[in-house]
């Protein structure tokens, strides 16, 4: 990250829900990389999360933390704001990146499963804004960025909670930029097509059972065949298109569903 990044970004703190591994962790080291502090949330070994935090305040010079918040509680998230607004002063940038998957046809979709994605990919959106949006506007700035996806914008088969839980993000999305659109608080959706995360590697065999293909045909035939580069998106790519979210030049961008998508949806 250049000086002019570093100069940008010092001073300012942010959030990233979901952040100890794939493209919230890529955020994450983008931000600290540009000066921001930075409270990672997630689930993992506790060793290897203490290695990343740490890596990251030695090779930054910022203030790094972990919130191991449940981001199916409201209490839990409403808590992990409280606890980076003491320690860095205020929350300046939020990540709403938390987000689970699971694959399978609707009339056999567990419940369960239903009410675990929407609870982590939509409503913690909405309980993680609601509890900075209040402070954002009192200073006149903050950045709230969603990770939605391409399947917020488009569907595909066997998703469907992903799918109404993304369309929700961008519905959200929406909504609080208009009510914070007089006050220097921009509010955006970036849609990802398929990142080679962990969450996307975890995929490939659900759908090479449910499609009887095996795993190499469903990441040619089936997740890369929808992407005109047929290539996956990286995590860098989608961390570059925050990091720009966060400048000023980006002060006008609000209310957007960005696509980082492959052309996916030019289709």
């Amino acid at each position: 990250m250049s000086n002019t990044s570093t100069a940008l970004f010092a001073g300012k703190s942010a959030i990233i829900t979901g952040s100890t591994s794939g493209i919230g962790l890529a955020i994450v080291r983008a931000f600290a990389g540009g000066g921001m502090n930075v409270m990672l949330n997630g689930f993992g070994e506790p060793d290897e999360i203490e290695a990343i935090r740490a890596g990251i305040e030695q090779s930054c010079g910022v203030k790094a933390l972990h919130s191991k918040a449940d981001m199916t509680k409201p209490e839990e998230i409403a808590r992990m704001v409280e606890d980076a607004t003491r320690a860095f002063g205020q929350v300046d940038v939020m990540v709403n990146n938390a987000g689970i998957q699971h694959v399978e046809a609707i009339e056999t979709f567990p419940p369960e499963k239903w009410d675990a994605i929407i609870a982590i990919n939509l409503s913690a959106v909405f309980h993680g804004t609601r509890a900075v949006l209040g402070g954002m506007k009192q200073r006149n700035w903050g950045r709230i960025i969603n990770m939605a996806s391409v399947h917020g914008l488009v569907a595909s088969p066997y998703k469907s909670a992903y799918n109404a839980a993304k369309h929700g993000v961008i519905g959200l999305t929406k909504t609080v930029a208009l009510e914070a659109a007089e006050s220097g608080v921009t509010v955006n959706a970036i849609c990802p097509g398929y990142v080679l995360t962990p969450l996307v590697e975890r995929q490939i065999p659900e759908q090479a059972q449910l499609r009887g293909m095996t795993e190499d045909e469903v990441v040619s035939n089936i997740m890369l065949a929808v992407q005109p580069t047929r290539k996956f998106v990286t995590v860098e790519q989608v961390s570059a298109l925050a990091v720009f979210l966060c400048s000023d030049a980006a002060a006008s961008i609000t209310g957007t569903s960005l696509p980082v998508d492959g052309g996916w949806t030019a289709q």
